[in-house]
C-alpha cells in the first residue's frame, strides 16, 4: 500500500493568479512592502486550496505562489549560499525551438547552515486552510552541488567535500525538524539533476564540471537520505525528478536507465514522481528496480501543453508501466509543476483544472482512490 494521500497526486506549483503576479512586481519595485505582498499571497493560497479540494485532490500544496523560483526562494534563506549569475543552457519546447533561459546558479562562499526556519510559517498558514494533508514542496539539496560543481564550492571554506555534504544534509534535517513539529507530514524534494544525468549531453557538461555522472548518483542518494535522515516514520518522503520545466519548456531528455537502480534502492524515499508525458523520458523499463513498499507517481499528464490527453491513452499507459512493476506500486500525477517559475507554463488555468480533473478521475478508476 503506498503512503500517499491518494494516488492522485499533483508536483506541487500552479499558475500564479493575477493579483499574486501584480502584488510581486510592485514589491520588486518597492511600491508593495513584504506584509501587503504576504497579504495577497494569503487570500490567493486560500483560495488556490478551495480549488484544490473541489477537483479532489487529498495532498494541498500552496502552489509554491510565494515563490520566484521553485529553488532560489528557499536556497538564498540558508547561510553560505549566493546566487551567482547562471547556467546557460538552451530549453526546448514541443515546437523544437530554443528558448534561452539560464537558471540562476547557486553558488557557497560560507559554510552552510540553516539559520532560521524557511517553510514554517509558509506551512502553518497553509495547514490552517485544509483538513486534508498537507504539502511541503522544497528544492533538492542537490541543487548547492550540481550546477556549479567543485567550482561553486571554495577549498578554502569546504577543503574536504565530506564537510560539505555533512553541512548541507545538517542544514536539510534541521528544516524537516522544524516542519515535523509542526505537525508536517509531506515533503517532496524537487531534483532536476538525478535526471539531467540521463541526458547525454547534460552527463557531458557535468563531467566538464569535474562532475563524475556515474558515481554522483550515488552520492547524491545518500545526501538526499540525510537530509531526511531525522524524520518521524509517518513522514511521507518524495523526490521529483524534473528535465527542465520553464514556459512550456524542457533542458534535458533520456530514460531513467542510467539512474534507476541507484534510485529506487538506495534512495530512502517513499514516492518517486517521475515525468513520463513524452517520448523524451524514455519507457517504463526502468521500474524493474523498484521495490515493494515505495510508490512511482507516473506523470503521464503533461504540463507543459494545454491540449487534454485522451482517458483512455492514459489508462493504456498505466497498463504498460504495470508490466514492470506491480500496479499497487504505481499512482498518477501530472508531469511537472504548472508554474515552476512565477512565469507559468503556457497554459490556462481552465485547462489547468482539466488536466487535475483528468488525473483524479482515472486514478479512481484504476485505484479506487
Amino acid at each position: 500500500m503506498t503512503k500517499l494521500p491518494s494516488r492522485a497526486d499533483h508536483v506541487g506549483s500552479f499558475l500564479r493568479p493575477r493579483s499574486v503576479i501584480e502584488a510581486r512586481d510592485g514589491r520588486a519595485a518597492g511600491t508593495t512592502d513584504a506584509a501587503a505582498l504576504r497579504e495577497v499571497e494569503d487570500a490567493a493560497i486560500a483560495d488556490l486550496v478551495r480549488w484544490q479540494e473541489g477537483l479532489g485532490l487529498q495532498a494541498i500544496t500552496d502552489g509554491e505562489y510565494r515563490r520566484y523560483f521553485f529553488h532560489t526562494d528557499f536556497l538564498l534563506q540558508l547561510d553560505g549560499v549566493e546566487e551567482q549569475g547562471g547556467m546557460a543552457k538552451a530549453f526546448k519546447n514541443d515546437a523544437g525551438k530554443d528558448v534561452h533561459f539560464a537558471p540562476p546558479k547557486m553558488v557557497v562562499t560560507g559554510k552552510v547552515a540553516h539559520r532560521a526556519p524557511i517553510q514554517l510559517a509558509d506551512f502553518t498558514y497553509l495547514a490552517g486552510q485544509t483538513t486534508r494533508t498537507p504539502k511541503v514542496t522544497i528544492p533538492s539539496p542537490t541543487m548547492l552541488h550540481f550546477r556549479a560543481g567543485r567550482d561553486g564550492i571554495p577549498a578554502d571554506v569546504y577543503p574536504d567535500m565530506e564537510d560539505f555534504y555533512a553541512d548541507v544534509a545538517a542544514a536539510y534535517r534541521a528544516e524537516v525538524d522544524s516542519l515535523a513539529a509542526a505537525g508536517c507530514r509531506y515533503i517532496q524534494m524537487d531534483d532536476t539533476n538525478l535526471a539531467y544525468l540521463c541526458d547525454d549531453s547534460q552527463r557531458a557538461d557535468a563531467r566538464a564540471r569535474g562532475i563524475d555522472p556515474d558515481a554522483t548518483p550515488r552520492r547524491y542518494a545518500q545526501l538526499i537520505n540525510d537530509s531526511f535522515a531525522s524524520a518521524p516514520a509517518d513522514m511521507i518522503r518524495a523526490v521529483h525528478l524534473c528535465r527542465g520545466n520553464f514556459r512550456s519548456s524542457w533542458a534535458a531528455e533520456g530514460g531513467y536507465e542510467p539512474v534507476a537502480e541507484i534510485m529506487f534502492n538506495e534512495l530512502a524515499i517513499d514516492a518517486f514522481f517521475l515525468e513520463y508525458d513524452d517520448p523524451r523520458s524514455g519507457d517504463f523499463a526502468p521500474l524493474r528496480f523498484l521495490p515493494k513498499g515505495k510508490t512511482v507517481v507516473l506523470g503521464l499528464v503533461t504540463t507543459k501543453l494545454g491540449e487534454l490527453e485522451n482517458r483512455d491513452d492514459v489508462l493504456r499507459r498505466i497498463e504498460e508501466a504495470a508490466k514492470f512493476t506491480d500496479i499497487d506500486n504505481l499512482a498518477l500525477s501530472p508531469q511537472c509543476g504548472f508554474a515552476s517559475t512565477v512565469h507559468g507554463n503556457d497554459i490556462s488555468v481552465e485547462q489547468q483544472a482539466a488536466k487535475i480533473r483528468l488525473v483524479v478521475d482515472v486514478a479512481a478508476e484504476v485505484w479506487g482512490r
